[in-house]
């Protein structure tokens, strides 16, 4: 046993983590430096990365020379800047994990990496440590945080091109909210991935994809100013 779980720390200490962080940005301009707690956004996840137990190295993928200062100055390595074409707002963050990894894995054996995003600072290092030690205990293939999902899918309603609207489930029967099925999003937090099998299939979901639950109040992703002003409640 005791063996076991010497392997599995061993296995731990060696996952790097990726930060993605484009400047661009509709909903919410340069939000990735905006101040939360006197602190930008982005080195929340920083410090939280840096301060894991499990963490080896902290790496900062962005386009912004701005970006890219401010994170060395909490402790990121930023190897070089992101290529603009992996910067658009079509553009997938997993290719930005892929041309980090690929291009670094000459110094650094890359097995399993955990991705924080900026945008969800009110996580914080025992949340993450608690993930990795998941991932590894369940021998997943990805990991992905979620919260909750307190309306029921049954409750979801579309309208047509008359206004006029319908339950979007065809069989819809009316419940005690405690009697639908529980349902889970993925809150943007926290992901973590086995980077041979997520560049072969190009897809976070498999057959073992586990589910990292956390609270609504730690679930705040910023993607506009009305996110951002309910983090800053949270963290006063």
């Amino acid at each position: 046993m005791r063996s076991s779980k010497r392997k599995i720390f061993k296995k731990m200490n060696k996952i790097i983590c990726i930060i993605p962080a484009r400047a661009g940005s509709k909903g919410l301009k340069n939000k990735n430096l905006k101040k939360l707690k006197n602190l930008p956004l982005i080195a929340h996840s920083i410090i939280q990365a840096k301060k894991s137990k499990y963490i080896s190295r902290v790496y900062v993928s962005t386009d912004s020379v701005k970006i890219a200062n401010l994170s060395k100055r909490y402790g990121a390595i930023i190897p070089f800047l992101r290529p603009k074409k992996l910067a658009q707002d079509n553009s997938k963050v997993m290719e930005s994990y892929f041309y980090l990894i690929e291009n670094i894995r000459e110094k650094e054996k890359i097995n399993h990496f955990i991705a924080l995003l900026p945008t969800s600072p009110l996580r914080n290092t025992k949340d993450i440590n608690q993930a990795i030690e998941l991932y590894f205990k369940k021998k997943a293939k990805t990991l992905i945080s979620c919260t909750e999902n307190l309306k029921p899918l049954e409750w979801l309603l579309k309208k047509n091109a008359k206004g006029l609207i319908k339950p979007f489930k065809k069989k819809n029967s009316i419940k005690n909210r405690q009697d639908y099925e529980k349902l889970y999003l993925p809150n943007g937090s926290i992901y973590i991935f086995n980077y041979r099998i997520l560049k072969k299939t190009k897809n976070y979901y498999n057959n073992k994809t586990i589910a990292f639950v956390m609270p609504k109040e730690k679930s705040i992703d910023i993607d506009t100013n009305y996110d951002f002003k309910i983090a800053e409640k949270f963290v006063k």
